[in-house]
């Protein structure tokens, strides 16, 4: 019933409505909004490693450091909408043609998703909706919209560049220890009433000296690139976008071609590149079949790059001594999906980017892209994927043309508790 009075309570406008903005974020806590916040304040950060700024809003309707992200949350962004007269739905309820969001996307102008409860803006969905002119994501990653069909549509397709970056290759690091280090079973020695050490440290090993690899040197893939040199490490990277000489010089970096002749020399691989049809199933059970046995793969990018029943297998088999991450596909994951009970995962909801600083940072970001929508002003380079019939700013550089998002009606499924 609290789910319900939410809803209803996200349609009401207090003045007579522009366009229409559709929203879809993930559930309230379960103990109740707003939380209890474990700090007072965050960090301010000013702008980004490559001199990027960080979003420039005419204002902010919220505290830094509050839960924004989920249903309750609205990304702060209801007081300013209202107040330009816009029409503001905000709901979790995103799969399925009978879910809130199909019923209320029909004649909306504006639909706002994040990567970590994904709104499949499919070519049905744009047939459904034909008002539909601006699919902004909270966050960076723009794969569950159809960019094909938008840019068949002259649609815009913007997303917040840069605000949760840091926060991702942090959450990489995390894992790269917890899987190398055997973290999680000994934490559950503790929490079991254990004090087993062999089986604690019995596939445990230290980082130092491993060849660790990123699919992808962008923003994310470089800041661990940075954040692993110290570890006494042997760097790789590959990208469709060298890096410079001097940076290569500077962290030591091996450059590979392709993913395929890294993959085989690293024994820590961590994926960092946008999903598109070119990375979509990129780590099959041939590619997987060709690394070290033992390897570790992190993967915080898109669950579609890896092929789940390849991935499980090699679990099994010893193929790959860990896997871990924060991303699945579809979102939220089915509850038989077969990464909830393979052998060494340290696998989490989808969080990595959404953490309480990053909401801060990506929730102006949206403000600003909505201002410039309702203005009339450009959206920055940086922020736009699709524009204009084609893909544009970042989007040009970091995707290729088609569309990711087959197989997405398969989110209905943990819905229906299935």
């Amino acid at each position: 019933m609290m789910h319900l009075r939410r809803q209803v309570r996200s349609l009401s406008a207090t003045k007579a409505s522009m366009m229409k903005v559709v929203c879809a974020l993930y559930d309230d806590p379960v103990s109740g909004y707003p939380p209890k916040y474990a700090r007072d304040d965050i960090p301010t950060i000013g702008g980004y490693p490559d001199g990027q700024t960080t979003p420039t809003p005419s204002g902010i309707d919220f505290n830094p450091g509050d839960l924004l992200g989920c249903v309750s949350g609205e990304l702060g962004l209801r007081k300013y909408l209202e107040s330009e007269g816009h029409t503001f739905v905000v709901t979790s309820d995103k799969d399925g043609p009978d879910s809130v969001l199909a019923r209320e996307i029909k004649d909306a102008d504006v639909v706002i998703s994040q990567p970590f409860w994904p709104a499949y803006i499919t070519k049905e969905i744009m047939d459904s909706a034909p008002n539909l002119k601006l699919c902004l994501t909270a966050g960076i990653g723009s794969d569950h919209v159809d960019l094909e069909e938008a840019c068949k549509r002259g649609m815009t397709v913007a997303e917040v560049t840069y605000c949760n970056s840091i926060s991702v290759s942090e959450h990489v690091v995390m894992h790269i220890l917890a899987l190398v280090r055997n973290y999680i079973p000994s934490y559950n020695q503790v929490i079991n009433g254990g004090w087993n050490i062999a089986d604690c440290v019995q596939r445990a090993y230290d980082v130092e000296g491993m060849n660790i690899g990123t699919v992808a040197a962008g923003r994310i893939g470089f800041a661990v690139l940075q954040r692993m040199h110290p570890f006494n490490v042997k760097l790789h990277y590959t990208d469709r976008h060298r890096l410079p000489e001097h940076i290569e010089k500077q962290y030591n970096l091996t450059y590979h071609a392709n993913a395929r002749d890294m993959a085989k020399v690293c024994d820590v691989v961590t994926i960092n590149c946008p999903l598109h049809p070119e990375t979509e199933n990129l780590f099959d059970e041939e590619l997987i079949s060709s690394m070290k046995r033992g390897s570790y793969i992190v993967n915080t990018a898109r669950g579609k790059i890896c092929n789940r029943e390849a991935v499980a297998a090699a679990l099994k088999s010893g193929q790959l001594a860990g896997y871990a991450g924060d991303v699945w596909f579809p979102q939220p994951a089915p509850k038989d999906h077969p990464w909830r009970e393979m052998p060494f995962h340290a696998m989490t909801p989808h969080t990595s980017g959404t953490t309480l600083s990053a909401q801060t940072r990506y929730a102006a970001g949206v403000r600003e892209i909505l201002e410039c929508f309702f203005g009339g002003k450009p959206i920055r380079d940086e922020y736009l994927i699709a524009q204009g019939g084609k893909l544009a700013g970042v989007g040009a550089h970091s995707y290729s043309e088609g569309n990711s998002t087959g197989g997405s009606a398969e989110a209905e499924k943990f819905k229906k508790g299935q």
